[in-house]
């Protein structure tokens, strides 16, 4: 399945992998919401609750499309975060991996704190 993750300086889409995460998210979208940052990551909420999947990782290549089931939250890793070793993508707790992103993670630079945030089907 594809996402559009739209913001107002811009916009990514992703591929998300077939996992009970991204069915769930798939069935609650179209998602509105307020961006937040953490160091190179961005994190919205989505309104979905799940369980924590067996394969969740904490520490993700960035680009990675992963669901942090403690916040109910999208999070989007495009580098280090407040608690990174060196230069990898360290999140706050393991989350659930559900795809990576077909463009430049890096563009989720231009994401401010508070900007509204749209995920849809691409």
């Amino acid at each position: 399945m594809k996402i559009r993750i739209s913001w107002p300086a811009g916009h990514l889409t992703a591929t998300l992998d077939e996992t009970p995460t991204s069915t769930a998210l798939a069935e609650a979208l179209p998602i509105s919401a307020s961006a937040h940052t953490w160091g190179e990551e961005v994190y919205f909420d989505t309104g979905v609750s799940v369980a924590l999947e067996p394969c969740a990782q904490q520490v993700v290549e960035p680009g990675t499309v992963a669901f942090w089931t403690e916040g109910d939250a999208l999070a989007l890793p495009y580098g280090p975060t407040p608690i990174s070793r060196g230069g990898e993508s360290r999140l706050a707790s393991p989350c659930n991996v559900l795809g990576s992103f077909d463009g430049d993670p890096r563009l989720l630079a231009t994401v401010r704190d508070g900007d509204p945030i749209r995920v849809e089907r691409a």
